[in-house]
């Protein structure tokens, strides 16, 4: 039994054992050589990547200075770091073999009788850093997984009525998954894929732990040199969906980012809460010990200074896809992982003056990273959230407290999917029912129960919305209703089966029906449409990157192909989505995989966008190996569950 992280990592990574890392991809020239990899050497803080191109450079001989450029990184944590971060994976193709092959993590089953023993506020933490990691963790007792399937049954009738729908098949893809497995696509564009993805791995002690945000030669490092939670999602899943998995990367990443939630979490003189997970980490190397080191961002250094709500969603919902890919339940029932999924979700579930199931957020806390107009109760951290719970409802063991924290996920899912198909749902029905809201209405029986004032219905609204199709909108909060479409909440919402089936039919309806808005030359519109003008001003108070039809205000990011992707095969149109990844195929990879796209359709390169971006080039991966093998699906989506009876639900009941 393991009642330290210290005795976890023991077994973990043995002293004296150097694992190969992950073996470059089949096919590619990293997976051909058999020069054995250099030892990195480290590299000073604020020294940049190797000005050689991706097609030249050797990627065994490359290494990245894994340091952050923003001046507000902690004084105390330079002084003692020179940043080194080791990209590449070449050293497994000296072998010839994948990571399950030169050996992959095993962890031992854990005893019933286990306690804590590691304390929050270890005393080794005092007179760290902000951010600064060493090994060490803080386990739970849990002992037996319990499955749990909970969903809400519709609350919300819509016109339309839904189209076959491959979700409804979805407990059959288990029985498929691993027999149905497809070899990749052999396409130079593929190929390119997997080499690219293969060299951004970073490594930590000999372990691939993640992979770098971006690779662009020629483009300051900035931030782009750290390993994202939210970037290393679809890489990670990449990994997990292809032929020869790599779970090995995604289980390092798993542990690596959950010993960073245990430490203290401070900005400025404020700590932060105790299950807040990093925005991003880095490896660098101590020159005093001699010892490399993870260093996190916990927002401290984020645009705003914002901590990441959609970090923590994000780790539940990878872990889930990691158990469910690869039948490995040991990881999910560690005691320190069992105790970092409650740390996360009593952040959310703790009671406060709050009258919605919803979360309130600042702006710039998820992917929209800026100030965009999206604090209150911003749909993507609202589909994202009740992602998590339902991820949480199978993953969660019921021993001590974790019985009391389920029945208070299963109240919340109720609460929240009543609340979210109702409020947040709109298509022309609802909003000629709006346009017609009498105000300031008092009582219980209350039709304008937000108060909305119906001339702050924005004019696009009425030509955007068509009499076929619907989506959910961007925000609600009282007096304020968000009419703009936000695609990754649309879509998480659809594979989190937060949507109804009627209600997914439609939002697929209004893809395909405005197609050359919200798709264009170069897909996707991660929000629709721009904001311009006085309107720009005011919400993004000038923001010189989130110009119209820029980065974040009505940009087209490539990495969305695969939650489109995603939901069109949920949703049984699987031809909407290769329609959309044949326009991805024209231009990316010529294009050097840039971060996004500016212009009303897409047509040019982002003025700031990164090229050699990783989460570009593994979201492409992820909507081929699904559009090759809709088995796939299982591991990043839920069905509706039929179980439960539809609730009695009145007003005092949905808030």
């Amino acid at each position: 039994m393991y009642d330290t992280y210290d005795q976890l990592e023991g077994d973990l990574f043995p002293k004296g054992t150097d694992p190969k890392p992950a073996a470059a991809p089949r096919g590619s020239a990293a997976g051909a050589r058999e020069d054995p990899p250099p030892k990195p050497a480290p590299v000073a803080c604020g020294e940049g990547v190797p000005s050689a191109s991706p097609e030249n450079a050797d990627p065994l001989a490359s290494t990245v200075a894994a340091s952050s450029s923003t001046s507000s990184e902690p004084r105390d944590a330079e002084a003692a770091l020179k940043s080194l971060t080791t990209v590449g994976s070449e050293a497994a193709g000296a072998s010839g073999k994948s990571p399950s092959e030169s050996g992959e993590i095993e962890v031992p089953e854990q005893s019933r009788d286990s306690s804590d023993s590691v304390k929050d506020g270890d005393a080794e933490a005092t007179g760290r850093p902000s951010g600064w990691a060493e090994e060490g963790g803080s386990p739970e007792r849990p002992s037996r997984k319990a499955s749990f399937g909970h969903d809400i049954s519709d609350n919300v009738k819509a016109t339309i009525r839904p189209c076959p729908s491959l979700s409804a098949n979805l407990s059959n893809y288990d029985l498929v998954l691993e027999d149905a497995l497809q070899p990749a696509n052999g396409s130079p564009v593929m190929e390119e894929a997997w080499e690219r993805l293969n060299k951004s791995y970073v490594f930590y002690k000999g372990k691939p732990v993640g992979t770098l945000a971006a690779m662009d030669p020629n483009a300051d490092a900035l931030n782009y040199n750290q390993v994202f939670v939210r970037d290393f999602v679809p890489s990670g899943l990449a990994c997990l969906m292809k032929k020869d998995m790599e779970p090995e990367i995604v289980k390092n990443f798993l542990l690596k980012t959950l010993h960073l939630q245990g430490w203290e979490k401070r900005i400025d003189n404020f700590t932060l809460g105790e299950g807040v997970m990093p925005a991003s980490f880095k490896v660098g190397f101590d020159l005093q010990d001699k010892k490399e080191r993870l260093v996190a961002d916990f927002g401290g250094s984020a645009i705003g200074r914002v901590a990441p709500v959609d970090s923590g969603f994000w780790w539940i919902i990878l872990l889930r896809s990691y158990t469910k890919c690869t039948h490995d339940y040991s990881l999910a029932e560690l005691p320190v992982v069992q105790k970092g999924m409650k740390l996360i979700l009593n952040l959310c579930l703790s009671d406060g003056f709050d009258t919605f199931p919803t979360l309130l957020c600042a702006d710039g806390c998820s992917m929209i990273d800026r100030r965009m107009g999206v604090y209150g109760y911003p749909i993507e951290i609202q589909a994202l959230f009740y992602f998590a719970l339902r991820c949480a409802q199978q993953l969660l063991k019921p021993e001590r407290d974790g019985k009391e924290l389920i029945e208070r996920i299963d109240k919340r899912i109720m609460a929240l999917s009543f609340h979210f198909r109702k409020y947040y749902w709109m298509d022309h029905t609802q909003l000629n029912i709006i346009y017609r809201y009498k105000t300031e209405e008092y009582s219980d029986t209350a039709v304008n129960k937000f108060n909305v004032i119906p001339e702050s219905i924005p004019d696009w609204a009425f030509d955007f919305v068509p009499l076929r199709g619907g989506y959910f909108i961007g925000n609600v909060s009282p007096a304020r209703m968000d009419f703009r479409w936000f695609l990754v909440g649309n879509c998480i919402a659809i594979l989190s089966s937060l949507a109804t089936p009627a209600q997914a039919t439609a939002i697929m309806e209004l893809i395909e029906d405005r197609w050359e808005d919200l798709i264009g030359e170069m897909p996707l519109k991660i929000t629709y449409p721009a904001l311009e003008g006085h309107e720009w001003r005011i919400v993004t108070g000038c923001d010189p990157k989130n110009t119209r039809w820029s980065y974040h205000n009505g940009g087209s990011w490539p990495v969305l192909l695969w939650l489109l992707t995603a939901a069109c095969i949920k949703t049984g149109r699987p031809q909407t989505a290769k329609r959309a990844i044949e326009l991805v195929e024209k231009r990316l990879a010529k294009d050097g995989w840039p971060e996004y796209y500016d212009g009303r359709s897409g047509r040019y390169i982002g003025k700031q966008a990164r090229k050699y971006q990783t989460w570009s080039i593994s979201g492409y991966l992820i909507a081929k190996l699904m559009i090759e093998n809709p088995a796939n699906i299982s591991i990043i989506s839920f069905e509706e569950d039929k179980k439960i009876s539809k609730p009695r639900l009145t007003r005092s009941t949905s808030f």
